[in-house]
């Protein structure tokens, strides 16, 4: 049964029981004498994005997906265009000493083509960017994003018409033939030491030739995930969470295995892995996600994996 996000009038909670760790004197240990290449030896990149190509029209059904790191993507479907989740800053926080990207976005923000929406999966500082907010809300472009959120976009100076705010399950129709979906994640959410005042939630972007599934950070969440496959695919296009994950959080981030598991419930499609090799966010090598996915992925998950170690 589809239900609506649960909210007892301070916060927002998932579907099923989900903890963190607060042993933070073994975090602290962890990062103090872990010996893993958390941040790459030598500078990835630069990589560039092909501008004139990317603002050349949509083909009426075609499905492109350009990765500019992190869970920053551009999706071409159907002739519109969708960003999600732009993170353009240099660190993931909101103080200086946050963790720094480890390339340069591939596009700046300023050469990117004319986008029908910019869809937001949750308020966390590495997928909610104020300074890119800002400067997309100057072109008029919508937002998309679950209740809450757009209280962030609106104090920005975001005016309230760009902004749709949907809970989970709620479908909007943007022009005639298009329409995105807010569905159901395992996560949490908040810029400080309050948490779970917004919602957080995936998305289904539904064309009249192709659909796409936009994950944004989820734990472990099979029995959901397959809900929404049942209900809006199969997905010609998955893309999912692969990195950040560890034991003490493994509740509200999926490593790659359980990313394959999510992936065979939404219905298959293309995967194109995310949040990975662009913050040092966990106690794994940079590189360890890909590397698992590629080792545990069988040779009919057709993977769209990108090679950030390349120049």
């Amino acid at each position: 049964m589809k239900t609506p996000s649960h909210f007892n009038g301070k916060k927002f909670s998932n579907t099923v029981p989900t903890t963190m760790s607060s042993d933070y004197g073994l975090m602290l240990r962890r990062q103090i004498f872990g010996k893993q290449e958390r941040v790459p030896r030598r500078p990835l990149g630069p990589f560039r994005a092909d501008a004139a190509a990317l603002s050349e029209p949509v083909p009426a059904a075609t499905l492109r997906v350009t990765w500019f790191g992190h869970s920053s993507t551009l999706l071409e479907i159907d002739g519109k265009r969708f960003l999600t989740d732009p993170v353009w800053r240099l660190r993931a926080s909101p103080v200086a000493l946050g963790p720094k990207r480890f390339f340069a976005p591939p596009l700046p923000l300023s050469d990117l083509p004319v986008l029908d929406g910019v869809i937001l999966s949750h308020d966390h500082y590495d997928h909610l960017d104020k300074d890119a907010i800002r400067e997309l809300a100057k072109t008029g472009v919508p937002f998309f994003c679950p209740l809450g959120v757009g209280g962030h976009l609106r104090r920005w100076g975001v005016a309230g018409s760009q902004v749709h705010e949907l809970d989970w399950w709620q479908e909007i129709v943007v022009g005639q033939e298009h329409t995105l979906v807010a569905t159901p994640a395992r996560h949490f959410s908040g810029r400080g030491l309050i948490r779970d005042t917004t919602l957080w939630a995936s998305w289904c972007i539904l064309g009249p030739k192709y659909r796409a599934f936009f994950g944004g950070d989820s734990g472990p969440f099979e029995t959901g995930f397959r809900e929404i496959g049942a209900a809006y695919g199969p997905f010609d296009l998955v893309m999912l969470e692969i990195g950040a994950y560890d034991e003490q959080w493994a509740a509200i981030h999926m490593g790659p295995d359980e990313a394959l598991v999510a992936h065979r419930a939404l219905g298959g499609g293309a995967l194109l892995p995310l949040h990975w090799a662009t913050f040092n966010l966990a106690f794994h090598s940079w590189h360890e996600p890909a590397d698992r996915l590629l080792a545990a992925a069988s040779s009919n998950v057709p993977l769209l994996l990108p090679a950030p170690d390349s120049v």
